[in-house]
């Protein structure tokens, strides 16, 4: 599987571009993470993707998910609230070619924390975003 994780413990230079918000994306900065989902419509690893994400949707909600899937220049939420989105715009996210798979999960300042090939188990996923310091101090917060 390849997997990019552009979130860890060394310092983001926050002036390359990969790290920098994603403008079609600014509604859900501060309040959202998101999960893009790229592939055409008959791509058996998006279903894949879907049915593992969907299956935990009380997951999805506390770490207060939206779940995107961009194909043919569209865009629609398969999980949470979205609203005018444009699919174009998102695709300067170095989306696949044509009949290929990639996800991307922007976190809550609007950066790229992570690029996968390949379908993520929904567990993975989530350790991920728990190790974020934000969700982090949410999980703080909600402990009180």
């Amino acid at each position: 599987m390849s997997k990019t994780l552009l979130y860890g413990a060394t310092k983001i230079d926050e002036t390359n571009g990969a790290y920098s918000p994603i403008e079609s994306l600014a509604a859900f900065q501060w309040k959202c993470h998101v999960f893009i989902l790229f592939a055409d419509r008959d791509n058996a690893r998006v279903a894949r993707q879907d049915n593992q994400l969907l299956a935990d949707r009380n997951a999805l909600d506390e770490r207060d998910m939206v779940v995107l899937k961009v194909s043919g220049g569209k865009v629609r939420a398969l999980f949470g609230a979205a609203d005018a989105l444009d699919g174009e715009m998102i695709r300067h996210l170095d989306a696949p070619e044509t009949g290929e798979f990639a996800a991307f999960l922007v976190g809550k300042d609007g950066t790229v924390k992570l690029k996968v090939s390949e379908p993520i188990i929904s567990g993975e996923l989530f350790a991920i975003i728990d190790s974020m310091p934000m969700r982090a101090a949410e999980t703080l917060k909600s402990d009180k």
